[in-house]
């Protein structure tokens, strides 16, 4: 059977555009949004990564703010910037860039970002407000696979959804945001026992475990959707999924491309929840009224 591709890139594009077109509509009220970009290493992908965040984000009308602390950046000097970038009325969103320096505790430092300004749903107080039905920004990387379900015209409602992984970045969030939407999620890990014992009954897998080839072609089945959030790199340079692709092609219903899938709508929602935050924190009563409709 043919396996139908459900490439990230068109939808990215469409977020893009309306991600401008908020930009826009909150410059007429004399508001431009501020990303702060909050890194502490050298590592050269990481780099490259920020840099693409930042000209994507000028070009959405954003200013973007990368603070560069240095790869020797203690947890000290981290937590006080963060605490003030949370305080600063200016700034609208935050990020803290992994990976850290090997003695900081990334865990104490999340908890410092303002919710209202943690674009990436990393606070542990984004996660608790998802878990009770209030409004949160998810991690970027959550809420693409949901858009991209959506872009799709895949229902979830009273489907049942394998989530693959349990990290409080993808597996957990996606699960709420799957709940949210009536699905039957069952969320397997590395002590669930074989994965087809539970993915090849499912109408939509989707797999974020960081373990490449971790799912194969016989752990779906004709029907099955299959989402790969996992960005590995091989020894040459080249960048797989989670999924084994060449047995899951031509065996499952549909399955997103990694590079050119969740990745690429992930770097456009960051960007439009830095908006939806700057939105929600106007000072005008009319914008402010606006509320995360979208991000919750």
């Amino acid at each position: 059977m043919s396996t139908a591709t459900l490439s990230g890139k068109t939808l990215a594009g469409i977020i893009r555009e309306k991600t401008q077109d908020e930009a826009r509509s909150l410059e007429q009220d004399s508001l431009r949004p501020v990303l702060a970009v909050v890194m502490a290493t050298d590592d050269e992908s990481t780099l490259w990564y920020v840099r693409s965040i930042e000209r994507a984000a000028e070009r959405a009308g954003i200013d973007c703010r990368i603070i560069d602390l240095g790869h020797d950046a203690t947890e000290q000097v981290l937590a006080s910037v963060l605490r003030d970038l949370s305080a600063e009325p200016s700034v609208n969103g935050i990020i803290l860039q992994t990976p850290l320096p090997a003695d900081v505790r990334a865990d104490a430092l999340v908890g410092l970002i303002a919710p209202e300004k943690d674009i990436d749903g990393a606070n542990p107080l984004s996660l608790g407000r998802l878990a009770v039905g209030q409004p949160a920004f998810p991690p970027a990387t959550a809420r693409a696979v949901v858009e991209i379900l959506d872009h799709y015209d895949i229902p979830v409602a009273g489907r049942n959804v394998v989530v693959v992984g349990r990290s409080a970045v993808v597996g957990k969030p996606l699960s709420l945001l799957l709940l949210a939407r009536d699905a039957a999620v069952t969320v397997c890990h590395s002590r669930s026992g074989p994965l087809g014992k539970y993915t090849r009954e499912a109408d939509v897998v989707v797999v974020a475990a960081g373990r490449t080839g971790l799912l194969t072609g016989s752990d779906v089945s004709g029907k099955t959707v299959v989402v790969d959030v996992g960005t590995n790199v091989l020894p040459d340079g080249s960048l797989v999924g989670d999924v084994d692709e060449a047995s899951v092609r031509g065996v499952a219903a549909a399955l997103t491309p990694v590079p050119g899938g969740v990745g690429s709508v992930t770097t456009a929602l960051l960007l439009l929840h830095t908006v939806e935050a700057a939105r929600n924190q106007s000072p005008s009563p009319m914008l402010a009224a606006q509320v995360m409709e979208t991000a919750g």
